[in-house]
């Protein structure tokens, strides 16, 4: 069942769906940027520091880091889009190049204070990005900025 060539694909998708949400949130003013939202995280930029976050502890889970738990990033300290998107992509290429590392064994392993096998935590993150993109749609069209398909299927046709 369990496939690293799937696995990959999917963190693949995952992170090119965020470079291009991140396409569309360039296109905002810096107010609309941090305008709050009465819903979810608030604000896209909220929502934007909130998906590396999530993805980091994961990852700090998955490598068995003490830290895994209580580590964040908060909002404020990235207070441009400039700032938040840099975030997005360095936590991308640890995700990215962590992944690499793993075959079929390795994504089989339940992570000591883990409840899911790594794979099943990595899809987890893949379907978490997933919610908050289309959040963060539906804000960006609110604001009138440029959307897109997010579906799987769009991605593997490379539309």
């Amino acid at each position: 069942m369990l496939s690293t060539e799937i696995v990959r694909a999917m963190i693949d998708y995952h992170y090119a769906r965020q470079y291009g949400l991140w396409d569309s949130i360039m296109t905002l003013t810096d107010e609309q940027f941090t305008t709050e939202i009465p819903y979810s995280h608030g604000s896209i930029r909220n929502h934007m520091v909130h998906l590396p976050a999530v993805d980091t502890r994961w990852l700090k889970g998955l490598r068995e880091e003490a830290d895994a738990r209580t580590f964040n990033y908060e909002p404020p300290d990235y207070p441009t889009r400039e700032s938040a998107r840099m975030l997005t992509e360095k936590v991308a290429d640890e995700v990215k190049q962590y992944i690499a590392t793993l075959d079929d064994e390795a994504l089989a392993y339940v992570p000591q204070g883990m409840p899911l096998a790594r794979w099943q935590v990595i899809l987890h993150v893949v379907n978490h990005g997933t919610d908050h993109r289309a959040q963060v749609l539906r804000i960006l069209h609110d604001f009138g900025a440029p959307t897109f398909e997010q579906d799987l299927s769009y991605y593997f046709f490379g539309e």
